[in-house]
């Protein structure tokens, strides 16, 4: 291939490298812009390259690091100066200066050269917090709450039983603490952790735009704390801090008439506290939490982040939360004790989209249903006038009965919201410690504003639902002339989007667990959309924290109910726990990370070991396979495919994958141990499972046949048979898919590498047989859990939307070359299949924008590429040695033809290619 390599740039004239700009901007730290919380004593420094001139590389950097602005400011790096450095290196770049302060600002920027010479200017400045490092940098703040839980309440990892406990106590408290400022303030920061979650409010005014922080862990082994900068909100003279507390997941109350799906208490709500204030003169002051802080309930009278959340007004304190409140009458907060704690480095959850109800019907019984359109992830917001005492009940749900009532069958019930008015006019109320996935509400008990109310119910001036998800950036866009297709992305979209928290959940309702086979199946199509590499490296921070002793990473994480029923294969299987291997590695190939491979080597290493002790002449039977496959029964274990298949073939890839870690961090004596132990599992493999006079592995069944070819257990010989049984089938079945959970990522991924993303195109382009567009046709606005849609399941499910990594890497043709980190040899290949006229395809790749433009005309067919500076690009157009190729209207020669391809190899830069 390399000798058909053309250097298009080469053959175009450019403008003087002079009268180009080199800028360099979009600095990170820890992938993130300016940053608190940092806890690594070598930060990894990030930034990305601009410029109009093509074929850009760079060829030097220099960092220079600073603890004050104005330092920074004069061109000094005082903290470190790295100099120049002849590096094309842009990504996680390591700190390598004086050793780091807990809680100080550091102030940086960078200048480039690229590989004509030229110089940038130097970057804008760029900065980041330092977190709280050791247990001594609290200052003695103490875990507080208004009162403790007994030992005796505690449960860390309950079965998963219907036994409950007794009720114990639901209060959740306010907490607040008054303090003066009499000098002038540089800067105030605010570390902060309230469990299960909590809102900071500072003189009367919410801190930060966040929901439901800090993000959920396993609580026994750690808590997240969130710094926030609240220089801005203090005031000369007297300050009141507010912190109100939630359950969350640390404690879920075991009120019977209420939906649980499990029943941990860790602890009833606490928090702890750091407020660090540096005053201009140099000298600083710290407001911790402990026993001089007073206590008292608030007006959330039930909150479950299952069962919902209940509010009576009437038990509101004004001014709690504002100087000079009497606080006489609160009690003073408990010490209570806590985890250890970590700083939230993946982005919080905030709100997004709001709906308004498209349509609103009442019910025979004095109830009223609004649609809101949208199955999401969400809140409601509740604006309401009526008397006080009046109560409206408000019932969230994914489906309606066939009498038009909430279906909560599949979602868990009963889960609802309720208000009790004060009578003051118009109020509005939105829950601040419980989400949930609905895309109906019933009202009880109030009447929509307009309609006629001669009852006296309060009248309900709006009623929307606010979708909320994690905070992490659009990276990525697709559009083609299919309209179906258009409509799947959104599909799979929304199921991302109401399932990317402060965990990867499998739906928004009934469970909000960490199923982990998702992280891997899903993981690629999630980064083409979104910015998430700080979301997994938090993934595999629960992981670690849930590995048991004996080396096994549960199918959930964080675990927060131990599975113990059907022999344990709800808790111990191959393909799901595998994500603790398959997610560091997929890190390192998409943006270059090194670090998550080195902290979670251990982890893999006990998960490996452990999967051995598990097999059978090395086979792996246990677990639920290709979960919710499409056979003849209802969806759930492994149908079609027999025990043994999917979880062989993941152990065989990770003991690959393993071999090449341990390369990479220089481990040479376990990577040749993995490759032997390898080459055992798939002699076992093959001798267990494949026919060699029919060239099927197992049953034959589309998962079967799709992982062996996918994982390089097929014998070269035999490949092509494989993969053509594997086209048959879905042909036979009039194009029609079986593969679940696990197979059907496999499935794609092989028929785009053989080059039939014809087949595809074909078998999602459907609406009346199970899978995407038949969920579309049945009504669905987000994923559903079965291909079927059925309403006895989630339908707002994160497993199967697999089909939105082909969509980029396949119809966008937006791929990396073979061995490439972080895009940084970007492949274009497009699949203009099928009757599609166009797509547009672009992802915010580590290096910048990629974008794929193509569409076809009567007599060509047309590509837009941008490649991104500091990398390069293969180009393979639709074309045969019998046709005309052009790059922005200049006839070229393609180096060579590949599979009915013309292959040019490009810089960064834009292109305008045309074949006709």
């Amino acid at each position: 291939m390399s000798k058909l390599i053309y250097f298009l740039g080469l053959f175009f004239f450019t403008i003087p490298v002079f009268s180009q700009q080199l800028k360099v901007n979009e600095l990170r730290c820890t992938y993130k812009n300016n940053p608190q919380g940092v806890e690594s004593p070598a930060p990894a420094l990030s930034w990305k390259l601009f410029s109009a001139q093509r074929n850009v590389l760079q060829s030097a950097y220099h960092i220079i690091v600073a603890d004050d602005a104005l330092t920074l400011a004069k061109g000094i790096g005082n903290v470190w100066d790295s100099k120049k450095v002849a590096s094309a290196r842009s990504l996680l770049v390591n700190y390598n200066g004086k050793p780091l302060i807990s809680g100080k600002t550091y102030y940086w920027k960078v200048k480039v050269w690229d590989n004509n010479g030229l110089a940038s200017a130097w970057s804008d400045t760029a900065t980041w917090q330092m977190g709280l490092l050791t247990v001594s940098d609290w200052k003695n703040a103490k875990w507080i709450g208004y009162e403790k839980m007994p030992d005796s309440l505690v449960t860390i990892l309950p079965l998963d039983t219907k036994k409950d406990k007794p009720e114990g106590n639901n209060i959740q408290p306010l907490l607040r603490k008054e303090f003066r400022v009499n000098k002038a303030v540089k800067k105030a920061t605010m570390f902060i952790s309230g469990l299960g979650h909590f809102e900071l409010q500072l003189n009367g005014r919410k801190v930060g735009d966040h929901f439901l922080d800090p993000g959920w862990t396993k609580y026994d082994k750690e808590a997240l704390y969130i710094p926030f900068d609240i220089t801005a909100q203090l005031k000369d003279g007297n300050n009141a801090l507010g912190v109100m507390l939630g359950n969350g997941f640390y404690y879920i109350p075991p009120i019977k008439a209420r939906y649980k799906k499990l029943r941990a208490s860790f602890g009833y709500p606490k928090m702890i506290c750091r407020l660090l204030i540096e005053y201009k003169d140099g000298s600083v002051a710290n407001i911790i939490s402990d026993e001089s802080w007073k206590t008292a309930a608030s007006a959330i009278t039930f909150s479950s982040i299952y069962g919902g959340e209940d509010y009576d007004a009437n038990l509101e304190q004004k001014g709690w939360d504002i100087p000079g409140f009497d606080d006489k009458h609160w009690k003073s907060a408990v010490s209570v004790g806590g985890p250890a704690l970590t700083s939230q480095k993946a982005e919080p959850l905030k709100v997004f989209d709001q709906f308004t109800a498209k349509t609103i019907k009442p019910l025979g019984n004095g109830d009223w249903v609004y649609d809101l359109g949208q199955n999401a992830s969400a809140i409601i917001e509740l604006t309401v006038k009526g008397k006080k005492g009046d109560t409206v009940k408000i019932i969230p749900a994914e489906l309606l009965k066939a009498d038009g009532t909430a279906n909560q069958r599949a979602t868990g019930s009963p889960t609802y919201f309720q208000y009790i008015l004060k009578g003051d006019g118009a109020e509005t109320w939105r829950p601040r410690f419980m989400y949930t996935g609905f895309r109906y509400l019933q009202v009880i008990g109030g009447i929509p504003e307009g309609q006629s109310n001669t009852t006296g119910k309060p009248s309900l001036i709006t009623l929307k639902s606010l979708h909320v998800r994690n905070a992490a950036a659009t990276a990525g866009s697709f559009e083609s002339s299919s309209e179906l297709f258009n409509k799947t992305d959104d599909l799979v979209n929304w199921a991302i989007k109401s399932n990317m928290v402060s965990v990867f959940t499998d739906c928004p309702h009934r469970e909000k667990l960490g199923w982990l086979e998702e992280l891997h199946l899903m993981g690629s199509s999630v980064r083409y959309n979104y910015d998430a590499a700080a979301l997994f490296k938090k993934a595999l921070q629960d992981m670690r924290n849930s590995q048991t002793a004996d080396g096994l990473v549960p199918e959930i994480s964080p675990e927060y109910v131990k599975f113990d029923y059907g022999n344990g294969m709800f808790r111990d299987s191959p393909e799901w726990g595998s994500s603790s291997i398959l997610v560091p590695w997929y890190l390192y190939e998409w943006y270059g990370e090194t670090q998550a491979l080195a902290e979670n080597y251990d982890m893999m290493q006990r998960y490996v070991a452990y999967l051995g002790t598990k097999a059978k002449n090395n086979i792996l039977s246990q677990g639920l396979g290709d979960w919710f496959d499409l056979g003849p029964e209802r969806p759930g274990v492994s149908q079609l495919t027999p025990m043994g298949v999917t979880g062989t073939a993941i152990y065989y890839y990770d003991l690959n994958v393993m071999e090449k870690i341990a390369l990479l961090l220089g481990k040479n004596a376990d990577a040749g141990k993995y490759a032997a132990l390898a080459m055992e599992v798939k002699k076992s493999f093959n001798d267990t499972f494949f026919n060699t006079e029919t060239k099927q592995y197992a049953t034959g069944s589309q998962t079967a046949n799709a992982m062996a070819v996918y994982m390089n257990l097929v014998a070269p010989e035999y490949k092509d048979a494989v993969v053509a049984n594997l086209v048959k089938d879905i042909r036979d079945r009039n194009n029609g898919l079986t593969a679940g959970d696990i197979g059907y990522r496999y499935v794609l991924r092989v028929l785009e590498a053989e080059g039939r993303s014809d087949v595809i195109y074909d078998m999602n382009s459907r609406t009346d047989v199970p899978g995407y567009g038949y969920q579309l046709a049945q009504g669905a606005t987000a994923l559903t859990e079965s291909w079927a849609a059925l309403p006895t399941v989630s339908n707002n499910h994160f497993m199967l939307g697999h089909i939105m990594e082909w969509f980029y890497s396949g119809i966008g043709g937006i791929r990396q070359e073979k061995g490439a980190v972080a895009f940084n040899h970007i492949r274009i290949y497009p699949e203009p299949v099928g009757d599609l006229r166009y797509a547009k395809s672009s992802y915010q790749s580590p290096y910048g924008e990629i974008a794929s433009n193509w569409r076809k005309t009567a007599d060509a067919f047309e590509l837009d590429v941008i490649v991104p500076a500091n990398t390069k690009a293969t180009v393979y157009l639709p074309a045969t040695a019998t046709q005309q190729v052009s790059e922005s209207g200049q006839k070229i020669r393609p180096a060579g033809f590949e599979k009915g391809r013309a292959v040019v190899q490009v810089g960064s830069g834009n292109y305008k290619f045309k074949v006709q």
